[in-house]
């Protein structure tokens, strides 16, 4: 449920984009511009990609974001105005996500703990397929997978990677992961699975010296893996700002009906 936003100082970030920048100096003129920590609300100005890059900056700090688009794909983003902004930060629905936790072990023994909005992936890293082993909160439920890959995707980022490869598209508020495999090889037709949002999912690489595989939090990827872990962080709320009939749980409702 969404909160007015009393005092309404606002931060922008920008894009590096010329579009994106042009807006900055627009908004940031009319209704000017705090520093991000003593700021009510962050005002995100770009695409998905800067969206995604906000969110883990600001991951922590508390603040609800509202994204305006000025890029390429504007999914997580509302429709850009300079006019009335104020009005529409009022009237915005607000939307909690959580972020994966990954917890990734190389063949040299260290563990890299990383975060992702979207989802964690798993690819091969040579010509040679992966073989893979998953447990799902410690008990073994596929001893093999034989594949480009694998990922666990969140009900926000259900409709990004995870929906080309064929994956479940999640609503936003539901209580579930998406465990989708890429390309897979054996067995053919598994077609991944949908699991409670408080699993926890193991994830073994066989043959790690002969089929290397990586894993990817997002954007941060981890060479050489030979296990990773993956559970939702409930401790982390997102707030996400959306315009009253465009809200994220709105956009995946349509994304199912091909719209």
């Amino acid at each position: 449920m969404s909160r007015p936003l009393r005092h309404q100082r606002m931060a922008f970030a920008a894009a590096p984009s010329p579009e994106a920048q042009a807006a900055l100096k627009r908004l940031a003129r009319q209704y000017g511009s705090v520093p991000p920590d003593e700021a009510d609300v962050i005002v995100a100005l770009g695409g998905d990609g800067f969206m995604l890059q906000t969110l883990h900056k600001y991951m922590t700090a508390g603040k609800p974001i509202y994204g305006m688009h000025r890029g390429t794909v504007g999914f997580l983003m509302n429709e850009f105005a300079v006019d009335d902004l104020k009005e529409r930060l009022a009237a915005a629905k607000s939307t909690v996500i959580h972020p994966l936790v990954m917890w990734a072990r190389d063949t040299r023994g260290a563990t890299h703990e990383r975060r992702a909005i979207n989802e964690v992936s798993l690819f091969r890293q040579s010509a040679q397929a992966a073989r893979l082993r998953i447990l799902i909160d410690g008990r073994e439920r596929m001893p093999e997978l034989v594949a480009d890959g694998i990922m666990v995707a969140t009900p926000a980022g259900s409709t990004a990677y995870n929906l080309s490869v064929q994956g479940p598209i999640i609503p936003i508020n539901a209580p579930l992961l998406a465990l989708t495999p890429i390309s897979p090889f054996r067995p053919r037709r598994w077609h991944g699975a949908l699991l409670p949002d408080a699993a926890r999912v193991t994830i073994e690489v066989m043959e790690a010296d002969k089929r290397p595989v990586a894993a990817v939090a997002d954007h941060d990827e981890v060479r050489d893996v030979t296990s990773v872990d993956v559970a939702m962080d409930h401790s982390i709320d997102m707030r996400l700002l959306f315009d009253p009939g465009h809200s994220l749980d709105e956009r995946i409702l349509r994304e199912q009906f091909g719209y």
